[in-house]
């Protein structure tokens, strides 16, 4: 893997140390619910600051200079902490698709964190989750097809919003697909979302890819995605990300 700014090859190791980027980071935890079974189906692992300082402020951190540390570091903390607060669900990574510069030699740190704090490859979904266009689609299809090869799964997130589309979905396999919360807010009084929701997740049953609507606020919006044939979901109605612990859910 190379820095772009130090100009040289990173050694696995040297780019997964939180201490290079400079700034110390950690995970709250927000559930993905499964009404169905009643049971918690994943645990979203949420960047944060050391005293709980937002995403937003962490991001703030993050360049060319050391994106690739900053992701190889939220991979391996987000695997350490899940592990520590033993987690027993499927475990939700975000990753920067830009990020991976060879999915082969980037993927390392991952393996190793998982079999250092021994939790299981198979647990574990990566949620593609990119703030700009994804020019090469072959270079994230090579990163998804090997990771799914290895026995991760995979997430598109954000679905219906910004530059996650259709284009994206045809070109990408995936396990997992999460409908953005635009689409979902006030989908209960809105017949032209909850036509096109409709449409996706009858797309998604073709491709036998689950949906998770996330963004959940009102019991309304609940009630209508469940008519629609949704059973994964997430939002502030079930709980809100839990910092350095994993939240109770309410059910309902």
């Amino acid at each position: 893997m190379k820095d772009p700014a130090a100009g040289k090859l990173l050694g696995c190791a040297e780019c997964a140390g939180r201490d290079s980027l400079g700034f110390e980071l950690t995970m709250a935890f927000q559930p993905i619910v499964d009404l169905r079974n009643r049971c918690i189906f994943a645990q979203e692992a949420l960047v944060r600051g050391p005293n709980n300082e937002p995403a937003g402020e962490v991001f703030a951190r993050v360049d060319d200079s050391n994106i690739y540390r900053f992701d190889q570091a939220c991979r391996t903390r987000a695997i350490q902490q899940a592990s520590e607060l033993h987690l027993d669900s499927l475990l939700s990574i975000n990753f920067m698709p830009n990020a991976v510069y060879r999915p082969e030699l980037c993927i390392r740190n991952t393996l190793a964190a998982a079999e250092q704090f021994s939790f299981p490859i198979d647990r574990i979904i990566f949620e593609i989750t990119e703030g700009e266009k994804i020019e090469d689609h072959q270079h994230l299809r090579g990163i998804v097809d090997y990771y799914r090869k290895l026995g991760f799964k995979v997430a598109m997130d954000d679905f219906g919003a910004g530059y996650s589309g259709l284009n994206l979905l045809a070109d990408i396999p995936v396990d997992l697909l999460k409908l953005d919360m635009a689409l979902i807010r006030h989908v209960d009084q809105d017949r032209v979302r909850e036509a096109i929701i409709k449409g996706i997740v009858r797309v998604c049953e073709e491709l036998d890819i689950r949906v998770i609507a996330e963004g959940i606020e009102s019991d309304e919006e609940l009630r209508c995605l469940q008519h629609l044939g949704i059973e994964l979901f997430q939002g502030f109605y079930f709980a809100r990300p839990a910092f350095n612990a994993l939240a109770e859910v309410s059910y309902s």
